[in-house]
């Protein structure tokens, strides 16, 4: 063999192996990459997670419909539970008569549409309460001291991740004040949820609450963070700091 043939077999040998280390090094990638995103929702490879699906509230609605724009967010959320390796179950909000921890959950809709997002929320952010709107079926999102109303410039949605006892899996709230909020809620949460683990690491628990801009307009597009409201969310009201005492009158003459 001459030393022209040999120095091209010795570089097609250095050539294949450079192509092979570096095909290993991003397949190393995406698999770290996948066991984090697998990590931060509680869905290793092979599980089975839990989708708790709410009813339709309209005027005439059956109750085990569901909204046409509840429909599309679940379907992106089964699609991300599938992207982890892992089998999604949907049950409707009145059937999922079960405990925490064994499986991850993804809970969608407000707690006038779905019964477990009302008990989740009780239980894991007694901080946040739901109340009526001034228009029929219309809700506002309270959080300690402030209030997130819908109207016809903007809508809200309650994006929570609780962490359960005992190092179980996770919950995940995603609770719109309407059909197109809850749907803008679940696209954020496909769209950033490893900024949201960066954030706030990938098994804490957050409460924030985002913004959907004029979704007549833009449907669930337009969406932006408008609160990071854990620290509220967790606090119970009777842990709220009572006013100070008003002082007492001055004392007139004797």
């Amino acid at each position: 063999m001459t030393d022209n043939v040999l120095n091209v077999v010795l570089g097609l040998v250095a050539s294949a192996i450079s192509a092979g280390l570096g095909w290993l090094a991003q397949a190393l990638r995406r698999r770290r990459k996948v066991e984090r995103v697998r990590e931060f929702f509680g869905l290793p490879a092979g599980s089975e997670c839990l989708i708790v699906v709410p009813r339709s509230i309209g005027a005439g609605s059956h109750a085990n419909t569901v909204t046409r724009r509840d429909a599309y967010a679940l379907m992106w959320l089964a699609g991300l539970v599938e992207e982890c390796g892992a089998r999604p179950e949907l049950v409707a909000h009145d059937a999922a008569h079960r405990g925490l921890g064994a499986k991850t959950e993804l809970c969608l809709g407000g707690p006038v549409s779905n019964e477990r997002m009302a008990a989740h929320i009780a239980w894991g952010l007694p901080g946040v309460l739901v109340t009526s709107g001034p228009g029929p079926g219309s809700n506002v999102l309270v959080v300690g001291d402030r209030d997130f109303t819908a109207d016809r410039e903007q809508a809200h949605t309650l994006l929570a991740r609780i962490a359960t006892p005992d190092g179980g899996r996770p919950v995940f709230l995603i609770a719109g004040q309407t059909g197109t909020a809850n749907q803008a809620g679940v696209r954020y949460l496909v769209a950033h949820h490893r900024e949201l683990a960066r954030r706030h690491g990938r098994n804490g628990t957050f409460a924030l609450v985002l913004r959907v801009v004029n979704p007549e307009a833009y449907g669930p597009d337009m969406v932006e963070l408008a609160a990071d409201v854990t620290t509220e969310a967790l606090r119970h009201p009777s842990a709220t700091p009572a006013p100070p005492p008003a002082p007492a009158p001055a004392a007139g003459p004797v």
